[in-house]
């Protein structure tokens, strides 16, 4: 037979479960620190992605002063 409840809140007639309140407070902890985790991956991949642009910037130009210098060398000589 169904009991019939007054109004109120239910934690006065439902008993109170520690370890599934527990169970619930982890994983709401453990979602939070993983978006916050995936976002500074992300920031950290961002900042690599820079990076790298950056060293090939950097090499790209090292080796167009090479090739220049080398043409210039070329020109010198046979002008001489």
């Amino acid at each position: 037979m169904a009991t019939v409840r007054g109004g109120g809140s239910r934690f006065l007639y439902e008993p109170f479960d520690v370890n599934s309140a527990r169970i619930e407070v982890h994983e709401r902890i453990q979602e939070e620190r993983w978006g916050q985790l995936e976002r500074r991956l992300l920031h950290i991949e961002v900042s690599l992605d820079r990076l790298e642009k950056r060293i090939w910037l950097a090499v790209y130009g090292a080796a167009s002063l090479i090739l220049v210098d080398i043409a210039y060398g070329l020109l010198s000589m046979s002008t001489s």
